[in-house]
């Protein structure tokens, strides 16, 4: 039965974000970790392949069987021209199953490969484009879209990872226990920068993108399928991203506008996300108290309150835990920011007047942004108009220009009460 060109494009590229990732990590297993170009090669030329015959031949009753079957030939083909690889060609061939059958499905492989593109020995910015391209699935310039880079840049960055994987020989496993918390710990800035990037994107005219956060909860989600990584501090970063995904259907307005947590409507907060938050926060107990704990539990106060009944004075308790445990400028300006909503404007700006020489937010347009919403909650419209100017005049996306560019309109009547976003 022949199925439309749209039919199949959409299938396609269904399965490409499901199946990409743990088809590459299966043919970079069998291949060896040298031959990662050569596994994405592979799949993607199988879902060129099921573009251009399904509309005729029909699509298969197993359609990831199938792409797994013309990977794996596609990747045999190659190997049988390279003489370097005769040896590694002879241990594949020797599993006849291999290009008859569909793995079963292994999380094992998919974590190999997230531990292989995010080893300490590549830069930190090659670890996250290569996990995105391998494991999430991400074309390049998606990738460069979501970090305001140039396409051929992602595409250098790629391929000095893959050569630098190949070089060096870096390993495609889960690392032993001597290792793995150091390596854990890579894994997890990785996934977390992820989110954030998806949270609060830094370019483009999207206040957030929903897909980066939902493949950094992905992510998370298959460590913990797995019982060497299932650790309490992973259910700990779970915890505070599922909290902070729950929020963001209301985030924006219908304009795609930005709205502060104290104007969203939580009834279009996704509740089932904020229970399953719930769950990994209170699984995270068992391990020693780390930073991102303490980011979950701050995360958590909010989930938990009703409109208007935020308890801001545990929320300053938390960030000064969470300043002895990681004290960065960015952290100081949330904490003044709690300390402004727990005891007035005046306190609120004379932390941030405490942090205002520090040479990472000097061109950080949040800080003015804090500093106008605590002189208009405390009725001086010029000097809150001055911080959001100063605040315009730096750099920030579309939607959070609007946003100050409404705050710096309210500069001219009654006060408003601003909750951060």
């Amino acid at each position: 039965m022949n199925h439309p060109p749209k039919d199949v494009e959409r299938l396609v590229a269904d399965l490409f974000r499901r199946a990409s990732g743990r088809l590459t990590a299966v043919l970079t297993r069998r291949f060896g970790p040298q031959h990662l170009s050569l596994a994405e090669d592979a799949v993607q030329d199988a879902l060129m392949r099921a573009l251009h015959t399904w509309p005729f031949s029909g699509v298969p009753d197993e359609p990831e069987g199938w792409l797994f079957r013309v990977a794996v030939n596609r990747g045999l083909d190659v190997l049988r021209h390279e003489t370097l690889a005769r040896d590694k060609l002879n241990l594949i061939a020797r599993d006849d199953d291999l290009a008859r059958r569909v793995p079963e499905p292994s999380i094992d492989d998919e974590l190999a490969m997230m531990f292989m593109c995010c080893h300490p020995a590549l830069p930190h910015a090659a670890r996250i484009a290569l996990t995105l391209k391998t494991v999430g699935g991400l074309s390049v310039d998606e990738i460069a879209a979501a970090f305001l880079s140039a396409p051929p840049t992602i595409a250098q960055r790629l391929v000095r990872a893959k050569a630098q994987i190949r070089d060096e020989k870096l390993p495609f496993e889960v690392p032993g226990p001597d290792e793995l918390p150091e390596r854990l710990s890579s894994v997890l800035d990785v996934i977390y920068l992820l989110f954030n990037e998806g949270y609060s994107a830094h370019g483009g005219e999207n206040l957030t993108r929903a897909e980066l956060c939902n493949e950094a909860i992905r992510l998370a989600r298959l460590l913990l399928a797995n019982p060497r990584t299932a650790l309490p501090h992973v259910h700990a970063l779970l915890a505070l991203m599922l909290f902070h995904a729950a929020r963001l259907p209301a985030r924006t307005d219908a304009a795609g506008d930005m709205l502060l947590l104290s104007e969203q409507d939580r009834g279009r907060w996704d509740h089932a996300m904020t229970a399953e938050a719930f769950h990994h926060f209170e699984a995270s107990f068992a391990d020693a108290k780390t930073a991102v704990h303490v980011e979950a539990a701050i995360a958590s106060v909010h989930a938990a309150a009703g409109p208007g009944v935020t308890d801001w004075p545990r929320i300053c308790f938390m960030y000064d835990e969470l300043m002895a445990l990681k004290p960065t400028p960015i952290i100081a300006l949330n904490r003044a920011v709690a300390i402004g909503m727990a005891r007035g404007p005046d306190a609120g700006l004379r932390e941030l007047e405490a942090i205002s020489g520090e040479p990472q937010l000097a061109n950080y347009h949040l800080l003015p942004a804090a500093q106008g919403a605590f002189w208009l909650r405390a009725g001086e419209g010029r000097k809150a108009a001055a911080c959001y100017r100063q605040a315009l005049a730096m750099n920030c996306t579309p939607p959070e220009r609007r946003f100050l560019e409404r705050q710096l309109a309210c500069c001219a009547f009654v006060p408003a009460d601003p909750i951060s976003a």
